[in-house]
């Protein structure tokens, strides 16, 4: 009888035992489905299609204003479509590009497309025009005139030193009368393309990061936009003069021939050239910068 109920016993303990491993082994089997549906860390599950989108880390270079401002703007918008921005500020006009050659960021958005031609041409690179994203009209300041026609004969102005801006002064400063230049020469004149200079002014070329901080030493600056707002100077109102709306001198995102075409990079495109850009633009910089889309 002993005998008997021990291998009674047996019999349940083993079927309990079977029991709960059937058990574990469903409980395991849906806790993974519930993984995979939900998703893991960077990667969000689709559950209807079985498709798997993983977030990916977009490096975009940047002058601190205004253009990390526009892309802290869009970067909310962007994490939520799985595109994490990460904005790196330059203050120069030469390391940007650089770096995104050698592929140490992804994209950069500061530069017109002269300057990019010109400097794709003295680098030998590659680099691509992907979309514009705003006009920064180019202006003329001074602390000592209140307008060109006051400048005295002889007076120190100073001007961009890169090719694409420097012509683009000149042709500024031809435009409101100070110089006259070579006929057809337009934005790609040189200081040595002046045929006539009246008041003989003393013109000079230096790196355009230097340029609001010439303002007390020179009687006329002219200075990239980016530049004069980090100055805390109001184009519409600070300029003596200024370019119209219509400048051909649209700032655009740049990226590499073998990225341009990417998910991240149209994603980027298409939250800078949205409606809520447009406004805040308009909110933020009151005209001293337009949209170009």
């Amino acid at each position: 009888m002993k005998k008997l109920s021990l291998v009674l016993l047996t019999i349940v303990l083993a079927v309990v035992v079977s029991a709960c491993g059937a058990k574990n082994n469903e409980n395991t089997a849906n806790n993974a489905a519930n993984n995979a549906a939900q998703g893991n860390g960077a990667t969000e599950g689709n559950a209807a299609t079985g498709e798997t989108t993983e977030e990916v880390t977009l490096k975009v270079g940047a002058s601190p204003v205004p253009h990390a401002e526009i892309l802290k703007h869009i970067a909310p918008a962007l994490k939520e479509q799985g595109v994490n921005l990460e904005v790196v500020e330059f203050t120069d006009y030469v390391q940007p590009n650089v770096q995104l050659y050698e592929k140490e960021i992804d994209a950069n958005f500061f530069q017109h497309v002269p300057y990019l031609d010109q400097f794709n041409k003295d680098k030998g690179y590659d680099l691509v025009s992907v979309a514009p994203v705003h006009l920064e009209p180019f202006g003329a300041y001074s602390k000592k005139v209140k307008t060109a026609d006051e400048l005295k004969e002889g007076a120190k102005v100073v001007i961009p030193n890169d090719p694409s801006n420097a012509g683009r002064a000149l042709a500024l400063m031809a435009a409101n009368g100070l110089i006259t230049l070579k006929d057809g020469v337009g934005v790609a004149g040189t200081v040595a393309d002046i045929t006539e200079n009246p008041k003989k002014l003393e013109i000079t070329e230096v790196e355009a990061a230097m340029l609001p901080r010439l303002l007390d030493e020179v009687d006329l600056a002219l200075i990239n936009t980016n530049y004069a707002l980090e100055a805390d100077l109001v184009p519409t109102t600070d300029a003596l003069f200024i370019e119209g709306n219509d400048s051909p001198y649209a700032n655009v995102l740049v990226a590499r021939p073998d990225n341009k075409e990417s998910d991240a990079i149209k994603k980027l495109v298409a939250a800078l050239q949205s409606e809520d850009v447009k406004k805040f633009i308009e909110d933020t910089y009151k005209g001293s910068i337009v949209a170009a889309f």
